[in-house]
């Protein structure tokens, strides 16, 4: 018998992989101008900073069949927005009036080098000011949603 694998539609993936519905959600909102490269960067960066402070997060440790290990990681799916400059600033607005655990990223931290000039750089910006290009959250899943109100869904 021959079997056909097929991938399927993006909504078909987004169905199976969000069979369970998690009570809480964690979210991260990219500037839509950002190139692939920063994209993938930032979203690393971002989501672990949620892993660091919210503990509860994080699952089991893996292990293969064959008795190798591997980290534990998210133990709920981690969806990925875009939005503009203005949907990103009311995002963090609103990230800030409601008390969410979160991350930034600024278009500063392009162009450092390593983790204390990147503490620098933000230290450096008043909040109303910062060029923020990505933002993680993470709370009850109608909090999340109200603070990324107008961003889509990353293609």
């Amino acid at each position: 018998m021959q079997t056909t694998y097929k991938t399927g539609t993006y909504a078909d993936r987004q169905s199976q992989s969000m069979s369970t519905r998690f009570d809480t959600k964690i979210a991260v909102l990219l500037r839509e101008d950002l190139e692939t490269w920063q994209r993938l960067n930032v979203t690393a960066f971002l989501v672990s900073g949620l892993g660091s402070q919210v503990p509860e997060l994080i699952g089991e440790p893996y292990q293969d069949a064959d008795d190798v290990p591997y980290l534990p990681m998210f133990r709920q799916p981690v969806l990925v927005f875009e939005g503009t400059k203005e949907i990103m600033t009311a995002a963090h607005t609103r990230a800030l009036s409601r008390a969410l655990p979160r991350a930034l990223f600024t278009g500063d931290l392009f162009a450092t080098g390593h983790d204390d000039a990147n503490r620098a750089a933000v230290r450096a910006v008043p909040t109303a000011d910062l060029d923020l290009v990505g933002l993680a959250v993470h709370g009850p899943r109608n909090a999340v949603d109200k603070v990324l109100k107008g961003a889509r869904m990353h293609p």
